[in-house]
């Protein structure tokens, strides 16, 4: 179990403020909100990138370490003037094969990844993730830029690493993304946790969530489309 009690993270103001979270391990979760609600703030400061003001991340209770996390931004950075394949030989992985993963992936690996497409750059980035074969993976917008094919292969492989005991999380913006994948999905608001749901209330929630953000709205677009 992965346990977020009382976390608060600051950036001149509070984004996330007394977020309390469990996470079930084997599971795929999907943390959605809107803008500015503090998703990849969260993802941060699980993976340590951003220090909270308070707060405890633990792991079967024990702090929660970056030995054990594989993160993806949501955007990608790459060493300048280097080849796909040497981007990948950093991490070292002997039981990884390059290769074969790349039949999936079907990636220029011997060209320079500056001449790489956003698309193109979003995979290696994934590629890179899975050859790291933590235990839980943070995935910050992961099908941002993908197209319809790889982002199906994505969540086949996403699936099965739940499987191989894996605890996979993930943020969108994208509410659909999340539906057909997680187990949970956890909606953030204004830096808190407002509610988690199960497969079996998806739903549920997707209607109350798109029915509030039409009637929040309706007023003023009524007015400006007169």
């Amino acid at each position: 179990m992965i346990l977020i009690k009382d976390l608060s993270v600051s950036y001149n103001k509070n984004v996330i403020e007394d977020l309390s979270l469990q996470l079930q391990e084997n599971h795929i979760h999907g943390i959605v909100g809107l803008n500015g609600a503090g998703k990849t703030t969260l993802l941060n400061a699980i993976f340590g990138l951003k220090k909270q003001n308070k707060g405890e991340i633990l792991l079967n209770d024990e702090r929660l370490t970056k030995k054990s996390i594989a993160f993806l931004p949501a955007e990608n950075y790459f060493y300048t003037n280097i080849t796909g394949r040497e981007y990948l030989n950093i991490f070292k992985n002997k039981n990884f094969d390059i290769e074969k993963w790349n039949k999936l992936f079907i990636l220029p690996l011997d060209d320079i990844i500056e001449t790489y497409s956003t698309g193109m750059k979003k995979k290696l980035a994934l590629f890179a993730i899975l050859e790291k074969d933590k235990r839980i993976m943070l995935l910050d917008e992961p099908f941002n830029g993908l197209d319809i094919e790889t982002e199906r292969v994505i969540r086949s492989v996403l699936l099965n690493l739940k499987d191989k005991d894996k605890t996979i999380i993930i943020t969108s913006h994208v509410l659909e993304r999340l539906t057909n994948l997680c187990d949970d999905i956890h909606y953030l608001e204004n830096g808190k946790i407002k509610f988690s749901v199960g497969k079996d209330k998806f739903d549920k929630f997707r209607d109350e969530i798109y029915s509030s953000i039409e009637n929040k709205n309706k007023k003023l677009i009524d007015e400006l489309m007169k």
